[in-house]
C-alpha cells in the first residue's frame, strides 16, 4: 500500500517543493506552529489553511523552540511525533521540520503565495508576525484564520488534570 502521509522535509527539500508547485501553477499556502497536542483546533485551522490554495505546507518547530515559546514542560509530543501526526492530515501536503523560533528564513526560501497565521497575530496594537514583511515582499499575502474557541494544547492540559484531581502548573 502507497504512503498516503505528506513528506516530512528539511528546508532545502521543501524549498525544491514548493518551487515545482509554483512551476505547475499551483498556488503555494505556508503556516508554521508548534501543534503540540495535535486537536480539533489545530485540524480546523490547517484545514482553512489548506483551502485558500492549492499545496498547504506546515513549518513545525522543533522541541526546543516550543521550550524556548511556550515553557519547560512543553512540548508533550516529541517533534518527530508531532511531524507524524501532521503528515497524516488530508490538508498537509508536507511538513516543514524547523528548529529556528521565527520561520523568517523559511517563507524567504519558500515563497508562498499565502502565508496564514491565527487572528491572534492580526489584533489591533498586538504583535504582527515577523515574517510577513518577507511574505509580502516576495510577492505573497498574508491571511488571517480565527481560531476555535476554547481549544488549545494549554486549555486541553488544564481540563485534563482537573478531571485527574490535579493542577496545572502555575495554578495554586
Amino acid at each position: 500500500m502507497a504512503d498516503m502521509n505528506a513528506p516530512i522535509l528539511e528546508l532545502n527539500a521543501c524549498a525544491r517543493q514548493a518551487a515545482e508547485w509554483r512551476r505547475q501553477g499551483l498556488t503555494v499556502v505556508f503556516t508554521n506552529g508548534h501543534f503540540d497536542l495535535l486537536h480539533a483546533g489545530h485540524v480546523a485551522y490547517l484545514q482553512a489553511a489548506r483551502a485558500m490554495g492549492d499545496r498547504l505546507i506546515v513549518g513545525l518547530n522543533s522541541d526546543a523552540s516550543t521550550r524556548r515559546r511556550k515553557g519547560p514542560t512543553r512540548p508533550i509530543l516529541p517533534r518527530d511525533e508531532r511531524a507524524h501526526l501532521l503528515a497524516a492530515l488530508r490538508a498537509v501536503d508536507a511538513v516543514l521540520l524547523w528548529e529556528q523560533d521565527d520561520f523568517r528564513e523559511a517563507v524567504a526560501a519558500l515563497k508562498p503565495a499565502i502565508y496564514v497565521k491565527g487572528a491572534d497575530w492580526n489584533r489591533a496594537n498586538g504583535p504582527k508576525p515577523p515574517e510577513a514583511e518577507i511574505v509580502e515582499n516576495t510577492g505573497g499575502s498574508v491571511a488571517y484564520v480565527e481560531l476555535t474557541p476554547g481549544r488549545s494544547t494549554s486549555t486541553l492540559v488544564r481540563d485534563i488534570l482537573r478531571r485527574h484531581g490535579c493542577e496545572a502548573e502555575g495554578e495554586a
